[in-house]
């Protein structure tokens, strides 16, 4: 069997499982948000927090609370990194030092999870699982309750209320991501994943000697990470790492983690607007975009020529041979289409376009099916954006689901899709003007401005994944990266929840024969049109410069 043809086949398959699932994940999320019921942990963790589970809070209350619950998780996520020489099982690591403590934490809240230090050499046992890891629920999670509050401005009318945040929190933690997590890890223990509290130990006889390395609770670290769309790993090498990701079959799994809740979520938004159709349409235009990408990234990957790449089969620099071209490209485009940041295979060392491809995917800010609940929040800011251009191309008043796209929303949206492009694109040229942060590049010439347009892109797009060939450990970069994590995370929230605060408010707008139907095919390819245009505007001049340059050179 060829290699091309096995890639196809692990596309089907990753196509028929997320089918199977497609349905009943989507239902059962729907009424875990719509429920009225609340389990006996689940008022346990009120009273505790001291929060009332039955208030509604309007858009304000509901972006002060998230604000609030992440300040207090940066704080002390920061706190324990920069005591963690003195914690037990901190495998004798000293304490973080104070700018990759802060680009660390911001990094894990904001579900960035962008890594510019060695997992096992860094982190102990205590940080990693009870500090970085409850991050990776808990972000996940602040992600789905914003998205399913953006729903909610839908679903309701002539009310401000868009639910109760510490509800949707603990409910898509301890209802949704806890169980899946669970048989997730179980999952990869049985795939050759490990799962232990080992301290460091000599492992092997390699040229110069053995080498060290710690075990850890990885298999439902692994878990979580893929699930919430996280990225951070326990090791330097991610995902490539076979502790992390053992086999073949252990990354197709990874990959359906990757993509499980983000295409589901389709389904929850339809149910919850009462139209399964509107949520179809959603699920066409992502699926559309996420299944061309892939396309394109195999036959880069694939076809590059020379004898070098003949002999291989194709690029395979950079790729682990376990998975080979097709396991690593589906990785690739699955990891960056969405806002999860694990790697499986170094992508500095793809073909130029596949670079690229892996740049545009997060500039595409991430909605094809993009990141745990940031992926349906953005594509629906799309869907407001394409209803508006519609509006003005026929003469009407633009109309989303029977709410009116007026002045103040659509301002709202338009400041949301300018926040990453203005935080990446201007970081990136800061620092490509000053002299200190060049010296960090491994590369010159178009591949070395990649290396700092992609860090820039994944940090402000939340996704986490690198470029390799950057030394980001340096302070301009922790801290730079680190703003801009923080404010591409919470920022647009601002606009998302503003927007779906003046939705809820409204009257219901009756259909009539001049509505234009959201739920047609028609309406779904001018929503694919609109965000490669939008982004294809943004972007192109500074791919230019990189990706492009580099694989028209190659």
């Amino acid at each position: 069997m060829s290699s091309q043809i096995a890639g196809v086949l692990q596309l089907l398959a990753l196509i028929t499982a997320l089918a199977l699932v497609h349905r009943p994940l989507g239902d059962y999320m729907a009424k875990v948000y719509s429920s009225e019921r609340h389990y006996r942990p689940e008022r346990w963790i009120y009273r505790v927090i001291g929060a009332d589970p039955a208030a509604e809070m309007r858009w304000p209350a509901y972006l002060r609370a998230v604000l609030a619950f992440s300040a207090v998780s940066v704080l002390l996520l920061y706190l324990m990194q920069r005591v963690q020489g003195s914690l037990p099982g901190s495998l004798g690591f000293s304490s973080i030092d104070p700018d990759q403590a802060f680009n660390t934490a911001v990094s894990f809240v904001a579900n960035t999870n962008w890594q510019s230090y060695y997992g096992e050499q860094a982190m102990g046992h205590v940080v990693q699982t009870g500090g970085l890891a409850v991050q990776n629920f808990v972000s996940a999670a602040v992600g789905m309750a914003v998205a399913v509050a953006f729903v909610r401005g839908f679903s309701r009318s002539r009310t401000g209320e868009l639910g109760n945040f510490w509800t949707d929190l603990v409910r898509g933690t301890v209802r949704i991501l806890l169980p899946i997590s669970v048989i997730g890890a179980v999952v990869l223990v049985a795939c050759g994943a490990i799962q232990n509290f080992s301290g460091i130990h000599q492992v092997g006889q390699f040229l110069g000697g053995p080498r060290e390395w710690n075990g850890g609770a990885i298999a439902s670290q692994e878990a979580i990470k893929e699930l919430g769309t996280n990225g951070g790993g326990y090791f330097n090498a991610n995902s490539a790492h076979p502790f992390e990701n053992p086999t073949p079959l252990s990354n197709l799994f990874e990959i359906f983690l990757i993509l499980l809740i983000p295409f589901a979520l389709t389904r929850t938004f339809g149910r919850m607007v009462g139209s399964s159709k509107q949520g179809y349409a959603i699920l066409g235009a992502m699926a559309v975009i996420w299944i061309g990408f892939t396309a394109l990234m195999m036959w880069t990957e694939f076809a590059h020529r020379g004898p070098a790449f003949e002999i291989a089969g194709g690029a395979m620099e950079g790729k682990e041979t376990r998975f080979g071209i097709a396991g690593s490209s589906l990785f690739a485009v699955a990891t960056t289409l969405t806002s999860t940041g694990a790697v499986n295979s170094f992508h500095s060392s793809y073909t130029g376009f596949g670079g690229g491809i892996t740049m545009l995917g997060m500039q595409l800010g991430e909605i094809a099916p993009g990141g745990v609940g940031s992926g349906l929040y953005g594509m629906l800011i799309m869907a407001v954006i394409a209803v508006f251009i519609a509006g003005l191309m026929v003469g009407r008043t633009p109309e989303y689901l029977g709410k009116k796209i007026g002045t103040r929303q659509i301002k709202l949206a338009a400041c949301y899709i300018l926040v990453t492009p203005a935080l990446v694109l201007g970081f990136t040229a800061v620092a490509m003007a000053l002299p200190t942060p060049a010296d960090s590049m491994t590369n010159t010439g178009a591949h070395g401005f990649s290396e700092i347009l992609y860090a820039y892109t994944s940090g402000a797009n939340n996704n986490g994944s690198a470029f390799a060939g950057l030394n980001a450990d340096t302070p301009w970069f922790n801290t730079t990266i680190g703003i801009a994590m923080a404010l591409g995370r919470f920022l647009p929230m601002v606009f998302v929840l503003a927007l779906a605060g003046s939705l809820a408010e409204q009257q219901p707008v009756p259909t009539t024969a001049g509505t234009l139907r959201t739920d047609k095919p028609l309406y779904a390819g001018l929503l694919v049109g609109t965000i490669l245009t939008v982004t294809g505007l943004t972007y192109f001049p500074a791919l230019a410069l990189g990706p492009l340059a580099e694989g028209l050179a190659s």
